[in-house]
């Protein structure tokens, strides 16, 4: 249990995390994220320009796959490479890792380079943005870390937003190679500050303990299958691929039991352990968000909105994210406590609205619009709401000895939730018939879509009252 101590608010508030030294290590963590989440949105947007000029048109969805599994590969191992070289030197090692793949993506005469580019790429993001969340704990004081965590994740929102206007920018003028050269000094300026001001003396808690070589073989291979299920044409096929990776996950779990050498805590598959809750409450919460990589497609869709209009009310979300991080992140005790389970109620409340406002096919859209736009702001206000202190109650939670682990696996728990819920959403999309030529097909299958994927936050508000009531016997 963190110690209490009398703290005052010049102590515990924003001036504290963005002066001195404190200023410095706030910019290094923000910036690796930064990095990762503007190198997501920027590709994003870049990439059918990057086809047109090198072919590859059929491995297109790949580039997101082989991302986001070595990202999982990358925040899985963060925590051994923290305990082995120290952090100053760890988050130099990712910058380079993501240099590297940088480079050969900027470089690339052909798809395969690119992929191969970009899975050295998303393993280097993985080990940025999982190191981010386990070295809080050591520059910080405990009193600061929600409004680190806080910080952090406002980076990711506001990256959401700027990314796909830099990636639009060189796309726009034909330039995609500069987009990727544009990141590399960047990322060097981010290794330099980070190898000579954050601690580099390695700790020994994760150095002992074997490389759980099979849980990570297995959890790459589930993203893979889920990665593949959402490409696939027909709902048999994407049945087949969810029912490998069920398979896989159900080895994985018995897998993780018994080896010596751990994937996430020992107490993490203990139904009773806050920290299982708190790891549910993560994986629903992250499944709920997913339905947000349809919004774009049904405004234009249902709505008529241009692309452009209908990217930046999804961009909502992300505001929303943002204003739910900044809002709670300075928050102590009780109150702080109250926004884990609330946190899942405001995602609940804005998917509510967006199952019943998204499918109403209306004259003027602006007689939808403000509930739509509630409701999508919502979804992300309660994800980010709720987010600096489910990370907290992690550390709290840590087992002894643990505690690098269980900073690590909050982004591997993270991505690997959202690659779950990514998959979940396009077979249920495609079985409600999204893609059906009729407006009113399509609009049934939105109700479906948000409708269910309602359930997961409202399920995460029961698994995180467990963390609430857990939390208060601790007191």
């Amino acid at each position: 249990m963190l110690e209490k101590t009398p703290v005052t608010e010049q102590e515990t508030g924003w001036e504290a995390l963005l002066s001195g030294e404190n200023a410095v290590h706030s910019l290094v963590l923000s910036g690796g994220v930064a990095l990762h989440a503007l190198n997501i949105y920027v590709v994003t947007t870049i990439m059918p320009s990057i086809v047109r000029e090198i072919g590859g048109l059929e491995y297109y969805a790949w580039s997101t796959t082989v991302f986001v599994a070595a990202s999982i590969l990358g925040a899985a191992l963060s925590a051994r490479l923290l305990g082995a070289v120290g952090a100053g030197r760890a988050y130099a090692i990712g910058a380079m890792v993501f240099a590297l793949g940088t480079l050969f993506c900027a470089i690339a005469p052909s798809m395969a380079v690119l992929l191969a580019g970009r899975a050295i790429q998303g393993f280097g993001g993985g080990l940025l943005y999982a190191l981010a969340y386990g070295v809080i704990r050591e520059v910080f004081r405990p009193e600061l870390w929600t409004r680190a965590i806080g910080l952090i994740s406002a980076t990711w929102g506001t990256a959401t937003l700027i990314g796909p206007a830099v990636g639009g920018m060189f796309a726009e003028f034909a330039h995609w190679r500069a987009a990727f050269w544009s990141l590399l000094p960047l990322t060097a300026l981010l290794a330099l500050l980070a190898f000579s001001t954050l601690p580099r003396k390695a700790a020994t808690e994760e150095g002992r303990t074997p490389l759980p070589v099979l849980q990570l073989v297995l959890l790459v291979s589930i993203v893979l299958a889920l990665s593949i299920a959402s490409t696939l044409s027909t709902a048999a096929q994407q049945a087949s691929a969810v029912g490998i990776a069920i398979v896989l996950f159900v080895t994985l779990l018995f897998a993780e039991r018994r080896a010596a050498g751990k994937l996430l805590p020992s107490t993490s598959f203990n139904p009773t352990s806050p920290l299982a809750a708190l790891y549910a409450t993560i994986t629903l919460l992250m499944i709920g968000l997913q339905p947000e990589i349809y919004v774009p497609y049904l405004l234009q869709e249902l709505h008529g909105l241009s692309p452009l209009v209908a990217g930046y009310i999804a961009a909502l979300m992300s505001i929303g994210w943002t204003a739910g991080s900044m809002t709670s992140a300075h928050w102590h005790g009780e109150r702080a406590k109250r926004t884990i389970f609330a946190g899942p109620a405001f995602g609940f409340a804005g998917l509510a609205l967006i199952a019943v406002f998204m499918p109403m096919i209306a004259a003027n859209f602006l007689v939808i619009a403000a509930p739509l736009a509630i409701g999508i702001i919502a979804v992300g206000f309660g994800m980010g709401f709720a987010w600096p202190h489910i990370v907290t109650a992690v550390y709290e939670f840590a087992p002894d000895g643990e505690a690098e682990k269980a900073s690590s696996s909050i982004t591997t728990v993270q991505l690997f939730a959202a690659a779950l819920g990514a998959a979940l959403a396009g077979l249920t999309a495609n079985l409600a018939g999204i893609e059906t030529p009729s407006r009113d097909g399509v609009a049934l299958a939105t109700s479906w879509l948000f409708w269910l994927f309602a359930l997961m936050p409202a399920l995460a508000v029961l698994t995180a009252g467990r963390v609430w009531r857990a939390r208060r016997k601790t007191a």
